[in-house]
Order: structure tokens, then sequence, then C-alpha cells
């Protein structure tokens, strides 16, 4: 075997790739090879991490749109609730209201308030001089599911 010089002036075997005391390694024989080790190079999992961290935060964050979507829905049905409840029991005051001058007027009276309301009525009746007056709102809380939420109310004078 020969000996060459290393860079700092030391020598050395040829095909020899051990470390100096000047804290280099020596890569004799390798043209174009590098004093720099790829990071990571050497581990067990080095090459395998091709973004995996990526995938887990991609489905946390579509868990949380989910959650959302769902927060929303039942936000809206909620609110849809609420809503054809006041239009029913307003409905139900103005039919009480003209309970004397008939069905038909104290019905008429009603569904003007509960569209009003933005509801439809859905059913009138007066029994004796109270109004019973059913009302219902359309709700889409995620497109493709459709629901209706429906409220009967009743009013009239106080009874002793």
């Amino acid at each position: 075997m020969t000996a060459h010089a290393d860079h700092c002036g030391r020598s050395r075997r040829a095909g020899s790739a051990r470390a100096h005391h000047c804290g280099r390694r020596h890569r004799a024989g390798r043209p174009g090879s590098s004093d720099v080790q790829r990071r990571g190079a050497g581990t067990p999992w080095a090459g395998r991490e091709r973004g995996g961290a990526t995938v887990c935060l991609l489905a946390v964050g579509l868990v949380f749109v989910v959650v959302g979507l769902f927060g929303a829905a039942v936000g809206a049905a909620r609110v849809a609730r609420q809503q054809v409840r006041v239009a029913a029991d307003f409905g139900a005051l103005a039919g009480a209201s003209r309970a004397l001058a008939g069905e038909q007027v104290a019905c008429s009276s009603a569904d003007e308030v509960v569209r009003a309301n933005g509801a439809r009525l859905t059913g009138c009746r007066l029994d004796g001089l109270d109004a019973v007056v059913t009302a219902e709102v359309t709700v889409t809380p995620v497109p493709g599911l459709t629901r209706v939420a429906t409220v009967t109310s009743r009013a009239g004078p106080v009874r002793a």
C-alpha cells in the first residue's frame, strides 16, 4: 500500500477513512466525496419519513371541519324550532283575538301573522274561544338534509 499525505500533512494509507486529530473524516478513493453527511443518514428510520405528520394534521383538520358542520346543523335546527314556536304562538294570539268574528276570520288573521314570522300555517281551528294554530318551518342545516320543525300553540281568554 502506498502512503498519501492528508490535508494536515500527516501520511496515511490509501483507502483509509478514519478520523484524524483535526476532526475531519477523510474518504480516499472516492471522487466527489463530501465531508458533510446527509441529515438523518444512519438512523433506522432515515428515508422512511415521507409526510406522516402532514397526513395526521390533515386528519385533525378534517375532524374539526366535521365537528363544525355538525355544530352548525344543530344550531340551525334549534333556530328553526324557536322561529316556528314564536310564529305559532303569535298566530294563536292573533286568531284568538278574532275568535268572536268566526273561524274563517280568526284563521285568516293567524295565517297572516304566521307568514310574517317566516313560517307556514298548516292547521288552524277554533275550540270555543281558543285558537289552536299549527305552524311549520322547513330547515336545511346541511346540503342534502332537509327537516321540518312543527309546533302547535293554543291561545284564548283566561278562564276563572
